[in-house]
């Protein structure tokens, strides 16, 4: 590395080209220039702090922090260079250096200790099966072709859901038969693949990915970088391991940001601005298994302690505590910030506890994913209302009611999913899934297999269907004036819903190749009256201003960062994390919470 940089130095000084001097106290800030060989500025360049050696936290309960114990992680942060290739880098307290990437050029990484007076040569990349490699997961999977638009879009809705599809793990070459094992393997964790398609996409798998990787040249080029983003900054908190799935998050009133470890569960209590957190364990009950009464969907995984199974976290408006949807049981979990405890609020039926929200009447509302019903949580009067959704057939209707059976043969070891046949629209599992509020106090609801939202109001407890005219509504959010956006999942598209007057508003996301991103989910700042949306496929994260229009794009630090969930801070930050099942599939293997300011 001193080799190189010492020849791009003399380089640079011999073509006489003037840079700035560096900063290198911890308060400074170190300015950056970034040529390439010809010594033209290369703007949109991520120029990324990084330490040179992770910090050191405690691991003494089973990898992670004891329960409890604060800890202090590394910050992580990210920069884009001018149209004159120029950017800054805060120094670090401990041992850092920099990572520079844009797609098209070569990665380079410098130690802090030997950044010096003079320029960085970025040189191009030109291998075909390297620039390839730089391109997001969105890029790889455009190259799919089934010979079956339908079935392709049901492969991405169906196998897209717990990671990306195209990242570095999921396009390498395959026999068919290892493709079978592994898709096996996602259906007993909860993917609905079509029985057809269970038999023939093994086979085109192992084709496709073997025609790319003879011909590397076929992936096209990702969304290019804008060069608004030379006025943002990303800041990254390492947290968790590869072991670990940061599901969903929550920015509470109190400043930190709370996130919520899936497969361990664990709560993570982090102080965005400093780096600190604090990690609590969620007990299990007495007599309750691992798994939880889904104890046989990770039998064979590497290492879980899931008996909750952390899903989605909400603030109440009353007195600030947080309400977390258990996923493996049934139950609503109660954090109270201040005295750090949890409080269990068991309920009779209902099965797999989704996304939660709270209403203005301090009543907690949330989808129960598996048997096809909304509940509700009266905090005042310590009791559950169920509301049940229309079922699509009565096979359905029974299909669903004998779900916490099937669950148990699958405890049992009997493979119920190869005599279940599952047809293209997964009947049987109609999934409610996202849940929101509007200023009305109805509750709306996605429902991801049937392709419908609902709502229920409150007052009345009617339940009221409605078709939507694209395919995979996976989450939902109310902006100020009571329109619901909603995230068209396998669509590559957001849509706007508006109540009064029953119509939908289509939106592309401006993701390149056309089509090829997966939105997992979105939210509103209801303040700046603008959309952030996962772009769960592409390591990105969208923005859409209802007001003007304009769509921008903000790239992630690791590739293969997959975002399931979004929060607005009042300054108009926004949170995501990094939450693939499992976090192995992750550039480095390591989850993060990350933050994103615009400007």
């Amino acid at each position: 590395m001193r080799t190189r940089i010492q020849h791009t130095v003399a380089k640079m000084a011999a073509a006489g080209m003037a840079c700035a001097t560096l900063l290198t106290t911890p308060a400074g800030a170190v300015p950056i220039t970034v040529k390439d060989p010809d010594g033209k500025p290369v703007p949109t360049v991520m120029v990324s702090r990084q330490p040179v050696r992770v910090a050191a936290v405690d691991t003494s309960d089973n990898g992670y922090p004891a329960s409890g114990k604060l800890q202090q992680a590394y910050v992580e942060l990210a920069r884009f260079t001018d149209a004159q290739g120029q950017t800054d880098i805060p120094a670090a307290e401990h041992p850092w250096k920099i990572r520079l990437r844009k797609p098209g050029y070569q990665d380079l990484s410098i130690l802090a200790t030997e950044l010096g007076r003079n320029a960085i040569v970025m040189e191009p990349e030109r291998d075909p099966a390297a620039l390839a490699e730089q391109q997001p997961a969105n890029a790889w999977s455009s190259t799919i072709d089934f010979a079956n638009a339908a079935l392709k879009k049901e492969f991405m809705l169906q196998c897209n859901f717990c990671h990306q599809q195209g990242g570095a793990l999921l396009r390498r070459e395959r026999s068919a038969q290892e493709w079978d094992t592994a898709i096996q393997r996602m259906v007993r964790y909860g993917a609905r693949l079509s029985s057809e398609g269970q038999k023939t996409i093994p086979a085109m798998l192992e084709a496709h990915w073997k025609k790319i990787h003879a011909n590397p040249s076929l992936v096209p080029t990702g969304t290019p970088w804008n060069a608004s983003l030379a006025s943002a900054t990303i800041r990254e908190i390492p947290i968790g391991d590869s072991m670990s799935q940061m599901h969903d998050l929550l920015l509470h009133t109190n400043g930190m940001v709370y996130v919520g470890d899936n497969l361990q569960d664990r709560v993570y209590e982090v102080d965005p601005a400093t780096g600190q957190y604090t990690v609590y364990k969620i007990a299990p009950q007495p007599g309750e298994k691992l798994g939880g009464l889904l104890a046989g969907r990770l039998h064979d995984f590497p290492k879980h302690e899931t008996y909750q199974g952390i899903h989605s976290l909400a603030e109440s408006p009353k007195d600030g505590h947080i309400f977390i949807t258990p996923s493996y049981q049934r139950r609503l979990i109660e954090f109270d910030p201040q005295s750090k405890a949890f409080t269990y609020h068991d309920m009779d039926g209902g099965f797999y506890p989704h996304t939660v929200r709270f209403d203005a009447k301090d009543r907690v509302w949330f989808t129960l994913a598996l048997s096809n019903q909304v509940g509700m949580y009266d905090r005042a009067a310590h009791k559950y209302t169920l509301y049940d959704l229309p079922f699509r057939s009565l096979m359905e209707r029974i299909t669903v009611k004998l779900t916490p059976f099937i669950f148990k043969l699958l405890e049992w070891g009997i493979p119920v999913a190869n005599y279940v046949k599952v047809d293209h629209v997964s009947t049987g599992v109609p999934l409610p899934y996202g849940i929101d509020i509007t200023p009305d106090g109805k509750a709306w609801i996605a429902r991801l297999h049937t392709d419908e939202i609902a709502s229920v109001d409150p007052d009345t407890g009617k339940v009221t269907m409605v078709k939507t005219p694209f395919q995979g509504p996976r989450r939902l959010r109310s902006d100020k004036d009571g329109n619901l956006w909603i995230v068209a999942f396998n669509e590559s598209q957001i849509v706007r819903y508006t109540p009064s007057t029953g119509a939908f508003m289509r939106l592309d996301l401006p993701v390149v190749p056309k089509g090829s991103d997966t939105p997992y989910s979105l939210n509103v700042d209801r303040a700046r009256h603008q959309v952030w949306v996962n772009g769960t496929n592409s390591d990105s994260v969208y923005r859409y201003d209802i007001a003007t229009q304009a769509w921008s794009m903000f790239p992630m630090q690791r590739r293969v960062t997959f975002t399931r969930d979004v929060e607005i801070s009042p300054k108009g930050q926004i949170y995501v994390t990094s939450a693939s099942f499992p976090s192995w599939h992750i550039e480095d293997t390591q989850p993060t919470l990350i933050e994103v300011t615009p400007r």
